[in-house]
């Protein structure tokens, strides 16, 4: 039976100078407690080349990338043989070798059933996002009926992410974006989409929220939004972090502490793929009842392995869309 993976041995220089290796490898056999899942399809997540370029202290090598994937069991408990799983984990391609091949081996507790609904190409592209969306909410407070939850970085996939999660709970939602562009993701109701590059963020959400700001912030850029994202926060409000440009700005502690603050970072690498599927157990009903959607996936954008580095380089190059392997 043939079986291919992406290998890489060690990080590489930059971007420009990625190169990577297809190889031939054995079909893995699975060991008491594991399975062995036959890889259909595989989102490319920003985090899958950073770890190529150096950019992720957790990864070791050499290596297989890849953190998401949908496919089908075909080794381990009987109960699994054949069944259609999803999945992702932050050891996944970055501390046991990931999804980019056509065989993947994992704890037989990180394995779980696809919802019915999505089919295995666009569950293939759910993992990372959404984990990392739930994972903030659910570190910071989930969000409820009557929260003004203010996302920003909108049009990102972790931003529409949480736009599906804030708006199933029944909250209010500001989404944030710097241009023009509407908002290219699912809702469950309607969304304020502010252009930061026009509008005054924090006089926008005061004048919507009878003065009071945001209970729940989502910065899913970092730096850019951090002045616009504190000065938008309501007394004992909660910005969640996930990314950033730049490591050390300017941080007004008095309004911090004044205004009891809470700032919550989400680093995603952390969970193991056994814990994500924890998550993802939390919003398989959304997924089953429509209200969470798995992301459209446009033929363009699916590569195959031979073609996965152009598909890393576009990843990186800002692709407001999902890139995918198809295997």
């Amino acid at each position: 039976m043939k079986s291919r993976a992406i290998r890489v041995t060690q990080k590489s220089p930059s971007l420009e100078a990625l190169e990577v290796d297809l190889i031939d490898v054995p079909v893995p056999q699975a060991k008491a407690g594991e399975v062995v899942v036959e890889v259909k399809s595989a989102g490319i997540n920003p985090s899958d080349v950073k770890a190529m370029l150096g950019m992720m202290p957790h990864a070791t090598w050499p290596r297989t990338p890849g953190r998401d994937y949908a496919g089908v069991v075909v080794q381990g408990p009987s109960a699994l043989i054949g069944k259609e799983v999803w999945g992702t984990g932050g050891d996944v391609g970055i501390r046991r070798n990931g999804t980019h091949a056509n065989y993947l081996v994992l704890p037989e507790s990180a394995v779980r059933e696809k919802p019915a609904g999505i089919t295995l190409q666009a569950a293939g592209a759910v993992g990372v996002p959404f984990v990392t969306a739930y994972e903030g909410f659910r570190r910071s407070g989930m969000p409820k009926a009557g929260d003004n939850v203010l996302i920003f970085g909108a049009n990102g996939k972790v931003g529409q992410a949480a736009i599906q999660l804030a708006t199933q709970a029944g909250a209010t939602v500001f989404a944030v974006e710097r241009s023009s562009q509407p908002y290219g993701g699912h809702a469950n109701g309607k969304i304020h989409l502010i252009n930061a590059s026009t509008t005054d963020v924090n006089q926008y959400v005061r004048d919507h929220t009878g003065g009071k700001g945001a209970n729940l912030v989502y910065n899913t850029v970092g730096s850019p939004y951090f002045a616009a994202a504190n000065a938008s926060m309501a007394i004992g409000a909660t910005q969640i972090l996930i990314a950033t440009l730049d490591r050390a700005i300017p941080f007004d502690i008095l309004a911090f502490y004044r205004g009891q603050h809470t700032f919550v970072g989400i680093d995603t690498l952390a969970l193991d793929a056994t814990q994500c599927a924890v998550l993802l157990d939390q919003m398989r009903p959304g997924f089953e009842q429509g209200t969470l959607q798995a992301f459209p996936v446009n033929p363009e954008n699916v590569h195959t392995l031979d073609d996965a580095v152009t598909a890393y380089k576009k990843v990186m190059s800002g692709s407001k869309e999902r890139v995918m392997l198809e295997l």
